[in-house]
């Protein structure tokens, strides 16, 4: 078998159900000895996810946080900016959310909006886009040497399952509300969206904190390899489970609950 077919035989076969619920619960018990470890050594940790539209990222994130506690791990995911935050430096809106001792950030999209869609779509000048390109090492480089740890991930997707999960959410009413009129608009855009992400991974692909891309064509295996790679990125042991001792209840003395048809109960549908 020629290199070429083996690769194809590989890409076709896809991951199973099964297979796929039992490898992303062994990782999910992992992910929260990580949250564990980063609690119990004061880590600061940042993982910023970008790519294509409708390339998966929002799935692995809500796989990456089921199991885990919101108090440790959170989800930034910021809107457009108000016209107060155009006049701010860049970063500075994004700063606000970095995390303390003891937590886990994940960018649903970050800083990097300025490489991809606001360069593309015309939202910032030139000089802020080259402006950009030019601090953005800086910034991330500024944040390392601050002790956190800063992991980026992109997502690539290729046109044709990019048109086919576009279809799927316009399809599908319970969808719809994923896709934006900017994704609809970045089909059109593709080619200004590649050379923009080849132009941002040269600039700010650097040794402190370096992309890491993710083949996300099949969504179940892209969230299985994303999750597996971050665990190998930050070392962490398992830290001893302690003992949890259930107290007894309160005793009642005397008190006696209101009658519950006084109470404005939630009908009983199911």
């Amino acid at each position: 078998m020629t290199k070429n077919k083996a690769q194809a035989a590989k890409k076709e076969k896809r991951l199973g159900k099964e297979e796929y619920e039992k490898s992303l619960e062994e990782l999910q018990v992992e992910l929260v000895h990580l949250q564990e470890w980063i609690k119990e050594k004061g880590l600061k940790v940042v993982v910023i996810f970008e790519g294509r539209d409708a390339a998966g990222k929002g799935g692995v994130i809500k796989r990456i946080t089921e199991k885990l506690n919101p108090r440790i791990c959170r989800v930034v995911a910021l809107p457009a900016p108000t016209e107060r935050e155009k006049t701010q430096w860049y970063f500075q809106r994004y700063v606000s959310h970095l995390p303390a001792a003891g937590e886990m950030v994940l960018f649903d999209r970050s800083w990097y909006n300025r490489a991809g869609v606001e360069r593309v779509m015309g939202f910032c000048t030139d000089e802020e886009y080259q402006e950009f390109l030019h601090t953005c090492p800086e910034f991330e480089r500024m944040l390392v040497r601050s002790g956190i740890i800063l992991i980026k991930y992109w997502f690539s997707v290729s046109d044709e399952e990019q048109e086919k999960r576009f279809l799927q959410r316009i399809n599908d009413s319970s969808k719809q509300w994923k896709l934006s009129p900017m994704d609809l608009k970045s089909r059109s855009h593709w080619v200004e969206y590649s050379k923009a992400k080849d132009v941002m991974f040269e600039s700010t692909d650097i040794a402190e904190a370096p992309w890491h891309e993710v083949n996300a064509d099949e969504k179940k295996k892209a969230r299985l390899n994303c999750i597996g790679h971050l665990l190998t990125l930050i070392p962490y042991k398992k830290l001893p489970s302690k003992k949890i001792k259930l107290p007894k209840r309160q005793s009642a003395s005397g008190y006696k609950r209101p009658p519950i048809h006084e109470r404005n109960m939630v009908p009983e549908r199911w």
